[in-house]
């Protein structure tokens, strides 16, 4: 059911909140951290709808800090402190994962965020299937700009990842003509670069 799912996904997205928050804490100048709030399932037997979902009322101005497609859109979010705290943690969670999960529609009170969504890949990630579309992991990564934080973490900034690539491609291809010259000379360099091109794809 979608309820039970919508449990499952915050639930999970709150697991991986509390290892970035037990990561950026103790960082200094870092500060608060974002917190998903947790979210019950309840089954009412005499009820039409059995299952229903409890959590903390959250007081204050609601602000959606993250769309649910990956584009980050929103300036509210982007300058203030939650909303670049919570980009830096959907990079986090993004590298952890090697790419394989993405935390979305980070939405809340200030540093409090519940109704979240993750994307993964198709085939999901250990065990786990979000409730969003994986072109949003593709958005994430073309569209995420480096703040503070990031930095504070020590994130890979994604773009430099995508040039690399890129360059590192076209010249494969210049090599293309003198590999077999490559290969006299040192058959096990040439080979540990081309795994090298491989594992980054």
């Amino acid at each position: 059911s979608v309820v039970i799912q919508e449990c499952y996904v915050q639930n999970t997205a709150r697991e991986y909140a509390k290892l970035y928050a037990a990561e950026a804490e103790p960082l200094e100048g870092f500060g608060e951290v974002p917190e998903i709030i947790p979210i019950f399932l309840i089954h009412r037997p005499a009820n039409n709808i059995p299952y229903a979902t409890v959590e903390e009322e959250l007081v204050g101005e609601f602000v959606k800090y993250s769309v649910k497609d990956g584009k980050e859109v929103n300036f509210l979010r982007r300058d203030s402190e939650a909303g670049q705290k919570c980009c830096t943690f959907q990079h986090w969670v993004y590298e952890k994962t090697n790419g394989n999960l993405l935390i979305t529609d980070l939405q809340g009170v200030g540093m409090k965020l519940t109704d979240v969504g993750i994307a993964t890949l198709a085939k999901g990630y250990k065990g786990f299937k979000g409730n969003c579309s994986f072109s949003f992991i593709e958005q994430f990564r073309a569209l995420h700009q480096c703040n503070e934080y990031c930095e504070m973490l020590g994130l890979k900034s994604l773009r430099t990842t995508h040039q690399k690539q890129r360059k590192t491609t076209s010249t494969k291809s210049k090599n293309l003509p003198n590999s077999s010259a490559l290969k006299k000379v040192a058959p096990k360099k040439a080979r540990e670069h081309r795994d090298f091109i491989s594992s980054e794809h």
